[in-house]
């Protein structure tokens, strides 16, 4: 059954606690827990605490991690650099299955310099799923790599390459993010949900407005289409909303927000229901 839910970094400036409140209020089933939440990353990872809020809230029922990636780049040219984004990958794995977490999306790294990337690049990023390759041996947790925007330094950006790791990675599983699918080409999310849908585990659903990305879903036409495209395959993971609140005119109020999650929380039920 699919889980409705939304990225805990939209609720950026507030504590863990008052997170799960407002998910909860909003009516959505799902958290994506971003380990760089700072109540969180801030308070050397205080797991605990989101345990006991998930026990708290036994209406979210669907809990899943993202690893972190601001500063972090595991296939970046400066060896100390890619060394510690791989720790905290394969620390992620622990914590996110310590927290009960259905899935954890990882990011793939990018070339350091805003150019192609080269032998050495990929290089680096076989050595980092090697690393995740290895600690998915030790749980039963969904890793999920998530496409890319189509950059110049991305290392995994279209449909074909994500396909191909997959091929060569059957351990590992695809988060869909669909704004970053969406800065190429509208029809770009419908070409990774047919070539990649088989071993689709989770999905980050937002929209673009011009080259903007990550707006609510809004009751748009396109999305709808993206939501009915998977449901014809039988998609049946989570639809977290990843929302950027400062691509707002003015911050956001913790009941505006609320608000905004229920109008898409609506909408992804009658499009998926």
């Amino acid at each position: 059954m699919v889980s409705f839910g939304v990225s805990s970094m939209f609720f950026h400036e507030y504590t863990t606690p008052e997170i799960f409140s407002f998910v909860s209020r909003a009516g959505l089933d799902g958290i994506e827990y971003w380990l760089e939440t700072p109540h969180f990353w801030l308070r050397d990872l205080p797991v605990q605490e989101v345990i006991s809020c998930k026990k708290n809230h036994p209406e979210i029922s669907t809990l899943t991690v993202h690893t972190p990636i601001l500063d972090l780049n595991p296939c970046s040219i400066n060896p100390d650099v890619a060394h510690i984004s791989v720790q905290y990958a394969v620390r992620s794995v622990a914590i996110a299955e310590h927290l009960g977490a259905h899935t954890l999306t990882v990011h793939p790294g990018r070339r350091t310099a805003k150019r192609p990337p080269g032998e050495a690049d990929y290089i680096r990023f076989k050595q980092y799923v090697a690393a995740l390759r290895e600690a998915s041996t030790r749980n039963s947790l969904k890793i999920c790599m998530e496409n890319m925007e189509p950059l110049v330094n991305s290392l995994l950006c279209t449909p074909e390459r994500v396909r191909q790791l997959l091929d060569d990675e059957p351990w590992l599983f695809f988060t869909l993010d669909t704004s970053h699918a969406l800065a190429k080409s509208d029809e770009e999310p419908f070409r990774y949900i047919e070539l990649c849908h088989d071993r689709l585990a989770n999905v980050h659903i937002s929209r673009k407005e011009g080259k903007t990305l990550h707006y609510p879903l809004d009751r748009t036409a396109l999305m709808a289409e993206v939501m009915h495209a998977l449901k014809d395959v039988g998609y049946n993971g989570s639809l977290m909303l990843e929302i950027d609140d400062l691509n707002f005119p003015h911050p956001l109020s913790t009941e505006e927000k609320i608000a905004i999650l229920s109008r898409d929380r609506v909408f992804m039920h009658e499009c998926m229901g």
